[in-house]
């Protein structure tokens, strides 16, 4: 590489998906000086970013100069999915490929980032969910995650192609149980003194948003029932 990103450019791109560590490594990058890190909690929190990322599969000309312009690294899905343009747009950029268990990772993603889309309520931003169907469930899955075989066969098609595609001295591939030391290596950068590397359980993270929208979906109507209620007396 020819130049050290500046302050304003994105430094790492993260080419894994979801559910490999990602949110845990948000934190650590944040902690390196390598923040804000855009995550899918920061796309599932502004609508108008989920309308980039569905313009983005469809579009070669989105700016991703614009989009990224204040953070300073990106993993998880959406942008997983656009790695390869992102690191054209960012050549003086690391790349980051997260692995884990594919079985492991099957069954987390089960039971969190699938369990909740399918129990989002009715008013939720339908820019959002399109966003996710576009990009991953109909996207990279191909409409067929329940069907274990063929989602864990996009699993590991998807690790194998980031090694195709990413030069050996640009690549670094991971596991988060690895903590400080590969991560701090290949970025250059001392291992934080005295912090342990992040270890977010999402499992319970996922659970408290699950029970907070079943609460949601039984809440919103009753509400809406008082007031018609409330109307008619």
């Amino acid at each position: 590489m020819n130049s050290t990103p500046t302050n304003d450019q994105l430094a790492l791109i993260g080419a894994g998906f979801g559910r490999t560590g990602t949110t845990s490594l948000k934190q650590a990058l944040e902690l390196l000086g390598l923040g804000p890190c855009y995550h899918m909690r920061v796309a599932m929190s502004r609508p108008g970013h989920a309308r980039f990322w569905i313009r983005a599969k469809t579009d070669p000309a989105v700016d991703f100069r614009q989009f990224f312009r204040g953070y300073r690294a990106t993993v998880d899905w959406p942008a997983c999915e656009f790695y390869r343009e992102i690191m054209a747009t960012f050549p003086d950029a690391k790349v980051l490929l997260t692995v884990r268990d594919p079985e492991a990772w099957y069954e987390s993603t089960k039971e969190t980032l699938f369990a909740v889309e399918h129990a989002l309520p009715w008013w939720f931003p339908r820019s959002i969910l399109r966003m996710q169907d576009v990009v991953i469930w109909q996207g990279r899955l191909h409409g067929q995650f329940l069907d274990r075989e063929s989602t864990l066969a996009a699993f590991n098609s998807h690790i194998e192609e980031v090694r195709r595609a990413v030069p050996p001295e640009r690549l670094l591939e991971y596991r988060i149980e690895q903590g400080w030391g590969p991560l701090c290596d290949f970025l250059g950068l001392p291992v934080p003194v005295g912090i342990p590397f992040p270890r977010i359980n999402d499992r319970k993270y996922f659970r408290r948003v699950l029970l907070g929208l079943r609460i949601a979906n039984w809440a919103v109507p009753l509400g809406v029932l008082a007031v018609l209620a409330a109307a008619a007396a």
